[in-house]
């Protein structure tokens, strides 16, 4: 029994089924001296090529974060973002956020939602 119970929750190949793929913050995009807040840099989880990020162009990224306060019931708050290109060629993007992100959100988790559609 537990092993269809499993199945109902996951995809069947013992994956579970989510909305996003997951994504490092890194940190800011830079130069040898500057370093520009508006742009993060996000390595994306089983992406090591410049032609695989192409697919993640466009899409959104959420960073979630608890909040010390609660508003609406929650102290989980998100701030979003879109990824525009490529950095390099391991697999690492830029993503432009509404607003920047903290410093302290550095090598944290974000979700990159698998919307909008560019297929």
């Amino acid at each position: 029994m537990d092993a269809v119970e499993e199945l109902d929750c996951e995809n069947g190949f013992g994956q579970k089924i989510n909305g996003y793929a997951k994504g490092r913050f890194l940190g800011f995009k830079r130069g040898q001296r500057a370093q520009h807040e508006n742009t993060a840099l996000i390595q994306l989880e089983n992406v090591n090529s410049k032609e695989e990020t192409t697919y993640y162009e466009g899409k959104r990224v959420a960073y979630l974060f608890r909040a010390p306060t609660t508003k609406k019931g929650s102290n989980i708050r998100c701030m979003w973002g879109r990824i525009t290109r490529p950095h390099g060629n391991s697999g690492v993007v830029r993503a432009k956020f509404r607003h920047n992100l903290p410093p302290s959100a550095m090598g944290s988790t974000v979700r990159v939602m698998m919307y909008p559609s560019n297929i």
